[in-house]
């Protein structure tokens, strides 16, 4: 039995030390990105899922208690503030006039707006 859980606690460090290595990645991520909404996805999809990796982490080496299940409940917490709260900040940077730099997309029309390093000279393609 001891030997189990020792695999367990193993388990949990393993976890919980991913967790902290994809946060790093997360933040590299948002360091090197060149606008909002792709630092703002960085952010979002790394902050969930290194969340997820240190609190079922952390979870395992608590073992079937009380703290194991605020552990669960924080989660849960996480899972549904955290992608409500980057939806809401890129809906609001959206309102208010911020475009992507990576590609000008007209949102009602469908269609591909130029992007602004096409126009850069005046002309539509070609060489200087």
């Amino acid at each position: 039995m001891a030997d189990v859980l020792f695999w367990i606690d193993q388990l949990g460090m393993a976890l919980a030390l991913a967790g902290g290595i994809l946060s790093v990645i997360g933040s590299l991520g948002v360091l090197r990105f060149p606008d909002l909404y792709t630092r703002l996805h960085a952010a979002s999809i790394t902050d969930t899922g290194a969340a997820t990796l240190m609190l079922f982490g952390l979870a395992l080496m608590a073992g079937f208690s009380q703290e194991a299940l605020k552990l669960l409940i924080a989660w849960a917490f996480v899972m549904l503030t955290s992608p409500t709260a980057s939806h809401a900040l890129a809906n609001a940077a959206w309102s208010s006039g911020q475009k992507p730099k990576l590609g000008a997309f007209s949102l009602m029309s469908g269609k591909r707006e130029p992007a602004e390093a096409d126009t850069a000279s005046g002309e539509k393609g070609g060489a200087p």
